[in-house]
């Protein structure tokens, strides 16, 4: 493992950049390899990844999808507006 210091300017990228790490240690404990090992040592090829790259973009859809249909249903527009875009003084 290496260890990399990285100074942040945006506070939401860092927070982004710290998700990946907390995804990518989920997914090691999970599977006990890296993507670099799976890749180089050719446990899962092009057409795995294609297929899992589907799957997560068909799942995204359908998570937004569900976010919108929460929204719909709990909100008229001026009211999702004021709630999550006004600012409060």
């Amino acid at each position: 493992m290496t260890k990399k210091e990285i100074k942040f300017r945006d506070p939401v990228v860092e927070r982004v950049v710290d998700k990946f790490v907390s995804r990518s240690d989920v997914g090691y404990n999970k599977y006990g390899t890296t993507l670099h090992e799976e890749r180089t040592q050719k446990i899962k090829g092009l057409l795995k990844y294609l297929n899992d790259i589907q799957e997560e973009l068909m799942d995204a859809v359908l998570y937004i999808q569900t976010a919108r249909e929460e929204i719909e249903d709990n909100y008229t527009y001026p009211e999702f507006v004021k709630k999550h875009y006004e600012k409060k003084v």
